[in-house]
Order: C-alpha cells, then structure tokens, then sequence
C-alpha cells in the first residue's frame, strides 16, 4: 500500500496492527512532533524529548497487535508518553534524593556545617571517589544506591548471586568510607547518611 491509500486515521490503525511500515511512517510523521513539544513541555531537555518520541513509537510498534480501532490514538499515544515522562522523573528523583537528604542532614546536624562545607565540593569528591571503582562495583552500587534496585533485581539483572552483589555493596561503601576519612571531610557523617 501506498501512502495515498489510506482514507482514515481508524484504516491506518487497522493497517499498523497487521505490520504495515508505511502505516507507522504516516503516524509517526502526524504525531511525532506533537509528541516532541508534549515532552520538552515537561522535560526541558531536547534530547530526553526526542529519546521519548522514539520509546514511545517504539512500544506502539512492539504492542501495534493489540491497538485498538475505536478509541482515540492521539490519547493513546499521550497516555504512553505521561507514563513515560512519570518513569523519568521517577529515575531523576531516585538519582538526586540522596544529595539533598544529605545537604538537609547536614545542615539540621550541626547548622555551622552549612557554612563549612561546599556541598557541590563533597558531591563531585564522591563522584570522584566512585569512579575510581573496580567496573563491575561501580555499576553494582549505582544500580543499588543511585537507581533503588533491589539485591534481588541487581543479581538476576547481572546474572551473578546475592552474596556477590552484597559483598560489592559492602567493598564499595568501605572503600568510600575509608577515602572520606583520610579527607578529613565530615566523613563519617556523610556516609552515616548516605549509606545508611
């Protein structure tokens, strides 16, 4: 079929379901770039917009079967991408959470702290510090300590036991320790937070 050859927005649906490219060429042309200022409306950022155009479109495809012909695409296709922009927000929020408990710990800690330390300071010193993990650590405590999963969902994600992701954990957060206390830098109690 050619482009000309559909009359209907419900005739493109029904088409999609059965495979056709040309059928999601022409949705995708019709709402990508809605979908885009949909998404920066939100995001504020071009390229997490644009990542979002292509998940979406992406999970149309992988899902095109079961479309439905009767109710409206356009909502569809927003419902998606609401669910999508919650998700990145979600992620953001688990990223940056443990930087500002730390910062309103501190602060409610011991007031004068505020004044001592440069918060950006510590934070680009523990990012130093995590970076110079061993890999297969490294990707283990972020995926444990910046993103929330669970020991579970790391060790079947990576294909290794509990204990293996436990002792990572622990090497990790001994090694973090050990470099903030030669620091000097309210060690402890940064990592009494943050580790917790």
């Amino acid at each position: 079929m050619k482009k000309d050859d559909f009359q209907t927005e419900t005739e493109l649906i029904a088409s999609l379901q059965r495979g056709s490219v040309i059928a999601f060429e022409i949705l995708f042309e019709n709402y990508s770039q809605k979908l885009y200022r949909f998404s920066f409306s939100y995001l504020k950022s071009e390229t997490e917009a644009e990542d979002l155009v292509q998940e979406v479109f992406l999970k149309i495809w992988q899902n095109r079967s079961s479309l439905k012909t009767d109710t409206s695409f356009q909502s569809y296709l927003f419902t998606i991408a609401f669910h999508v922009i919650l998700k990145c927000f979600n992620k953001k929020a688990l990223q940056q959470k443990f930087q500002l408990d730390l910062f309103e710990s501190l602060a409610a800690e011991n007031p004068s702290l505020e004044e001592q330390l440069n918060f950006e300071t510590l934070i680009a010193r523990l990012n130093q510090l995590i970076e110079q993990l061993p890999t297969r650590r490294k990707e283990i405590f972020f995926k444990r300590k910046k993103e929330g999963k669970s020991i579970q969902n790391i060790a079947l994600e990576m294909g290794i036991s509990e204990k293996t992701v436990e002792n990572q954990i622990t090497e990790a957060m001994n090694s973090l320790r050990k470099s903030f206390s030669e620091d000097k830098i309210a060690g402890q109690l940064f990592f009494l937070i943050f580790l917790a």
